[in-house]
C-alpha cells in the first residue's frame, strides 16, 4: 500500500510538472512571438552565455540579414539572401541539433534597390506548425509545408524602395495578414493561408513615388502589424508612414486612424505599435515623432484621442515592451535604454547601452532581452525607477535581429550563424 501511494504521489507530481511545462513552454512562430507583443511565457531560459558557455549548437548562415528566426513544431526557420537579392531563401533547421533540413530558394533576376544596412530577406517568416509562410517582397509570397514542399505562391506586385523592405506577415484567426510596402503602392491585405487567395486588400495613400514625400524627404513604413482587442472588438493595428490605422480583420475596413507620424526629417516608421492597455504608442524613425493616443472612436481620432506627440527622439528601429504600466525602449542613436510613461510620453529614466539596437526587446520571466548590432544581448530588469542591468552577453558577431524564445532555449541570428542557447 505504501509503495502504491508513493507511485501515485510520484505520478501526480510528474503530472503537475508536465502540466506546468506545457503551460510555460511554447513555440515562437512569428516575429516577436506567438502573440506578436514580444512577451514570452517561458520561465526557465538562460540569462548568461558566451561563445563557449550555454551554446547548445550553432549553424553557419550564408549571408548577413535583418530577419529573425522563428520556431515551430521542432523546426527553426530563417531567411537569407545571396547575389544581390537574386537568390532569396528560406532555411529550415532541426531545433534539437541545428542540422539543416532543407532550403528553398526563389530566383529573382532583377536587382532591387535597398540600403547597405538592410540586406534582402529582411522579412521574418510565420508558421502554424504545419506550414510556413515567407514574403520575399517583389519576388513573391510563398507557402511551404514542413518538409519543404511548395504549396502555393503569390505575386503581390513590385515593391521598390531605396531602403528595401522588412515588414513581416502574421497569422490571425485563419487569415494571413501582410503589410505590403514600402514603394509606389502600399496596402494591407488578408489572404487565405490554404491557397493564398486574397480575402481583402486596403490601399494606403502615398505621396509621389512612395520613397519621397511632397517635400522631397524620405517616406516609408517597415512596421509589422499587431493584433488588439479593444472593448471586445479585434483589430489589426499598424503604423504607416503618416498615421496609425486600425483595420477590421474580417473586411479590411479602417475603423480608425490617428495622425502624427509625419516628421521634420521625413515620414518614416520602423517599429510596430505598442499597445499599453487602452493606449497605443507609435514611434517614428530617423529621429521622428512619437505619439500616444487612446484606441477609441471611429474615423480620424487624432483631435479627440491623441494624448501627446513628441519630436525629435532617438533613432528608433527596435520595438519596445509594455509591462508594469510602462514602456521600455532600446534605441539606435543615441543608444539609450529608456523607461517611458505611455500616457504622457514622459521619460522616467534613460541609460546609455552598448551598440545601437535594431533587434526588438523581448520580455521573459521578468527580464528584458535585446541584442545590439555588435551581437551583445543585454539583459535588464523592467524597473520603472532605474536601469538594473542583469547580464551582458557577447557573441562578437554582428546582428540586427530579434531572438526567439522556446522551451527553455533562445534562438539568435547573427550575420554569421544561427545559435541555439540553452542550459
Amino acid at each position: 500500500m505504501k509503495h502504491s501511494l508513493q507511485v501515485l504521489i510520484f505520478a501526480f507530481s510528474s503530472s503537475l510538472i508536465l502540466s506546468s511545462t506545457l503551460l510555460t513552454a511554447e513555440d515562437w512562430p512569428a516575429f516577436r512571438g506567438p502573440r506578436g507583443n514580444g512577451i514570452s511565457q517561458e520561465t526557465e531560459v538562460p540569462v548568461k552565455w558566451s561563445p563557449t558557455e550555454n551554446i547548445v549548437w550553432k549553424a553557419p548562415l550564408p549571408s548577413d540579414g535583418n530577419s529573425s528566426p522563428i520556431v515551430s513544431n521542432g523546426r527553426v526557420f530563417v531567411t537569407c539572401a545571396e547575389n544581390e537579392g537574386r537568390k532569396r531563401s528560406l532555411y529550415c533547421f532541426d531545433r534539437t541539433n541545428g542540422k539543416p533540413l532543407w532550403v528553398r530558394t526563389v530566383n529573382f533576376d532583377k536587382v532591387m534597390p535597398t540600403h547597405k544596412t538592410n540586406n534582402y530577406c529582411g522579412s521574418t517568416p510565420v508558421a502554424d506548425g504545419k506550414r510556413v509562410f515567407v514574403w520575399h517582397a517583389s519576388a513573391g509570397l510563398f507557402c511551404y509545408d514542413f518538409d519543404g514542399n511548395e504549396l502555393w505562391n503569390r505575386n503581390l506586385g513590385e515593391f521598390e524602395h531605396i531602403w528595401g523592405y522588412g515588414a513581416s506577415p502574421i497569422l490571425h484567426e485563419g487569415k494571413l495578414i501582410l503589410h505590403c510596402g514600402p514603394g509606389k503602392r502600399v496596402f494591407m491585405t488578408a489572404l487565405d493561408p490554404d491557397n493564398g487567395k486574397t480575402i481583402w486588400e486596403t490601399e494606403e495613400p502615398v505621396e509621389a513615388d512612395g520613397q519621397y514625400n511632397k517635400d522631397r524627404k524620405y517616406m516609408g513604413s517597415w512596421s509589422t502589424p499587431v493584433i488588439a482587442e479593444i472593448n471586445g472588438q479585434k483589430l489589426i493595428i499598424c503604423s504607416m508612414s503618416l498615421r496609425v490605422n486600425a483595420y477590421d480583420p474580417d473586411t479590411g475596413k479602417i475603423i480608425w486612424s490617428c495622425d502624427g507620424l509625419r516628421g521634420q526629417k521625413g515620414d518614416l516608421v520602423y517599429t510596430s505599435p505598442v499597445l499599453a492597455n487602452d493606449v497605443c504608442v507609435a514611434m517614428g524613425g530617423f529621429n521622428g515623432p512619437a505619439i500616444g493616443f487612446r484606441m477609441q472612436g471611429t474615423g480620424d481620432i487624432t483631435a479627440s484621442q491623441r494624448l501627446w506627440r513628441k519630436e525629435p527622439n532617438p533613432q528608433r528601429i527596435s520595438t519596445g515592451i509594455f509591462t508594469k504600466d510602462h514602456l521600455f525602449m532600446a534605441n539606435a542613436g543615441p543608444n539609450f535604454f529608456q523607461c517611458i510613461n505611455p500616457a504622457t510620453g514622459e521619460i522616467l529614466w534613460q541609460e546609455r547601452g552598448g551598440a545601437a539596437c535594431w533587434g526588438s526587446l523581448i520580455l521573459v520571466n521578468d527580464h528584458l532581452y535585446v541584442t545590439d548590432q555588435n551581437g551583445t544581448t543585454h539583459v535588464f530588469k523592467p524597473d520603472v525607477k532605474r536601469f538594473e542591468k542583469v547580464a551582458q552577453n557577447e557573441l562578437r558577431e554582428k546582428s540586427n535581429s530579434t531572438p526567439a524564445f522556446s522551451d527553455g532555449q533562445i534562438f539568435l541570428r547573427t550575420f554569421q550563424h544561427l545559435y541555439c542557447i540553452g542550459k
